[in-house]
């Protein structure tokens, strides 16, 4: 297969080049995770669009179970409490992201009070929004498994209706230079993915085929 070369744009630019085996749009190929964040702030308005972005994802039954949890440097006590939550091994660089946001799936349908088992599915669809809309902006987004879902349950007070998710570090890249040692070779190495083949059980359909 023949592939095509996407830089990312903006502050990022010097950083990752994916490589895809087909054309795909520009957002998808520039969109990366740094670890490497600049102290430069995250505008409200842009905060707002990313979110707005993330509003219009698809959902089953339209239930729209995402719930955000945003926490900016410039409210101290929320990104305390929220940077708290992560791992070590996450906090030694997402300190240096001004915004972390913590998502969460409503796990029961509003309409009949019935389980909803795609609830932290379409919570992803709409971080894929989300993150999307982050690189159309020059920001980056980077997502983390890596934290304590007790503590965050218990710091934001959150109800046994909702599961959460991850937590997501938003910023605009910065110095991979700034980062710890072990984290460095990281921030520059080549993206890959696992080859079509091996994703698609069935049905991939063969290369200039109609």
């Amino acid at each position: 297969m023949s592939s095509v070369t996407f830089k990312p744009a903006g502050e990022a630019a010097r950083a990752k080049a994916a490589q895809t085996s087909q054309p795909v749009h520009e957002l998808i190929g520039s969109r990366w995770s740094p670890r490497a964040f600049s102290d430069r702030e995250v505008s409200s308005e842009q905060l707002i669009t990313l979110l707005e972005a993330a509003r219009w994802a698809p959902s089953s039954y339209n239930e729209q179970p995402w719930r955000f949890i945003v926490a900016r440097k410039s409210d101290p006590e929320t990104y305390s409490k929220l940077f708290g939550t992560l791992m070590e091994l996450n906090q030694l660089w997402a300190r240096q992201a001004p915004v972390l946001l913590l998502t969460l799936g409503k796990k029961t349908f509003s309409h009949n009070g019935t389980t909803n088992p795609y609830a932290l599915h379409d919570a992803g669809m709409a971080l894929s929004n989300l993150a999307l809309q982050a690189t159309a902006q020059g920001l980056s987004v980077h997502f983390m498994g890596g934290f304590s879902r007790d503590a965050a349950r218990a710091a934001f007070q959150i109800s046994d209706d909702y599961e959460l998710g991850a937590v997501a570090a938003i910023g605009y890249a910065g110095d991979p230079e700034t980062l710890p040692e072990k984290f460095r070779q990281a921030e520059s190495a080549p993206r890959t993915r696992k080859p079509l083949e091996e994703l698609v059980l069935a049905g991939l359909p063969a290369a200039g085929a109609r």
